[in-house]
């Protein structure tokens, strides 16, 4: 199913290799393809839009990530798995500013968006940035990109929405680890964004395999 855990583990879905990176997302080496759920840019400005004083950057530092994502694998193509943006208010000058920074340093790379519930209530990202939008199952290769976790008849569903972690724990102390998890015919990648929340998958997820995100790693649990 897997090699050896460390910044990247290449698991094998119905025959096809996938890379997981430990910056949350994954990369098809064979057809190019980067994979990103749930990126939630703007966040932040949404949250200080309503009074709430949380930091400034997170959207940045994301695309940072995205940035060494890049660098390491070359995808032709990037696909969001939904929720690029997070609210209306995520359209602010200093997120759009950012995000057209990051796409003038990669304009030569396809952006594709299969759409997610918050791009419908946020609105998508400016036709600027230069970017495809599909409507879920979207297949590619031997893919069924969705945003929505679901099964596809005659291919491998992966998705995004449900922002899954894993609960690991002693008698003492517990944690809370962003993961991916696969079934036989579907999975589930974490959510991109570092401003995120997360739903605990561990009894939804008894019957599937389960690599959880730490220090840098990609890890095998069960």
């Amino acid at each position: 199913m897997a090699n050896a855990s460390g910044p990247t583990l290449t698991v094998d879905l119905d025959g096809h290799p996938l890379v997981l990176s430990a910056h949350r997302a994954a990369v098809d080496p064979a057809l190019k393809l980067l994979l990103v759920a749930d990126a939630h840019f703007g966040k932040d400005a949404v949250f200080r839009s309503h009074g709430i004083p949380v930091p400034i950057g997170s959207t940045s530092d994301d695309l940072a990530r995205l940035d060494a994502l890049i660098a390491a694998h070359e995808p032709q193509r990037l696909v969001f798995l939904g929720d690029v943006l997070h609210g209306a208010q995520s359209h602010a000058p200093e997120v759009l500013q950012a995000l057209h920074a990051w796409r003038a340093r990669h304009r030569k790379m396809r952006i594709t968006i299969v759409e997610g519930n918050h791009d419908r209530h946020a609105g998508l990202p400016p036709v600027s940035l230069d970017y495809d939008v599909v409507y879920e199952p979207w297949r590619i290769g031997p893919w069924a990109l969705c945003h929505y976790p679901q099964t596809v008849a005659g291919a491998y569903a992966l998705a995004g929405h449900e922002h899954p972690v894993y609960r690991l724990a002693t008698r003492i102390d517990s944690v809370r680890l962003p993961c991916f998890r696969f079934g036989n015919c579907a999975g589930v990648l974490p959510a991109f964004g570092s401003f995120t929340g997360g739903h605990v998958v561990n009894e939804g997820a008894s019957d599937d395999a389960v690599f959880v995100v730490a220090e840098g790693s990609v890890l095998s649990v069960k």
